[in-house]
């Protein structure tokens, strides 16, 4: 079946606008132009648009929708997979947090309890479905899917006031490192005062402790953009400066020279 500007906007619900948008970007180009020169889409160019706008509910710009669908390698089966598994995780978040608010509001009104650490669980699957959104591979790659399992476990099971000391400490992570790369100097005081923080930090989810470990997650900041634009929002280069006070905090320095 085919299908003009008007007919296909209607039926996608989007705007004439849009879709000539995407043709002159080279997004969404018609299958053809009839003889009076309207644009004409046919079933391939409908499932385009249908990947196009799952990737843009989820939140990619048009650049970046432009490089995955038009990749030769583009599965288009395959594709569907990563923008579905996040819709899933969205819908599990959505109905954790449905959840809790009739919860609480059962409890406002006197017909049941809930205890406080219940009152924030639909915030704390959140922060762990997006943080396995965003670096389950890498982090389950590194550390084994058990430990990862506990760090997340430890955090749901966390009450109110551990909860709220625990996104208050992040913060203060970010704050005192801002500070700590005016220094210029890994090893200052302020310096190992971060990554003294940064220790804390980490206790409230992982299992356990270990230098090894605090310095190859701090590694990892540095390797994978995605958690080097998180600390580098705090200062330029402030992944790498975490990463080296933290290789000097954990006595790992020797065995990683810094960059």
């Amino acid at each position: 079946m085919e299908y003009t500007v008007q007919k296909l906007a209607r039926m996608a619900g989007v705007s004439t606008r849009t879709l000539r948008y995407y043709d002159e970007i080279g997004l969404l180009e018609p299958a053809r132009k009839n003889s009076s020169g309207y644009r004409i889409y046919g079933s391939k160019e409908v499932d385009k648009l249908q990947q196009i706008l799952f990737y843009r509910e989820l939140g990619l710009d048009l650049d970046s929708i432009q490089k995955v669908i038009s990749n030769p390698s583009f599965d288009g089966p395959a594709a569907l997979r990563m923008p579905r598994e996040k819709l899933l995780a969205r819908r599990r978040q959505l109905d954790l947090l449905i959840t809790n608010v009739e919860y609480t509001i059962s409890a406002a009104e006197g017909k049941s309890t809930m205890a406080d650490n219940e009152k924030f669980k639909g915030f704390k699957q959140k922060l762990i479905d997006d943080n396995e959104q965003q670096y389950g591979e890498e982090v389950r790659g590194k550390y084994g899917d058990a430990t990862i399992d506990k760090s997340n476990a430890k955090m749901l099971n966390m009450r109110e006031e551990k909860y709220e000391e625990f996104k208050s400490l992040e913060k203060e992570v970010l704050s005192k490192l801002a500070e700590a790369c005016e220094t210029g100097d890994p090893s200052s005081e302020l310096a190992q005062k971060t990554a003294a923080l940064h220790k804390e930090w980490l206790s409230f989810t992982w299992p356990t402790y270990s230098k090894e470990a605090h310095a190859g997650l701090a590694q990892m900041y540095v390797d994978d953009e995605r958690f080097a634009a998180y600390y580098d929002k705090a200062c330029e280069g402030g992944a790498k400066f975490l990463r080296d006070a933290i290789l000097v905090y954990t006595g790992m320095e020797q065995e990683n020279s810094f960059e």
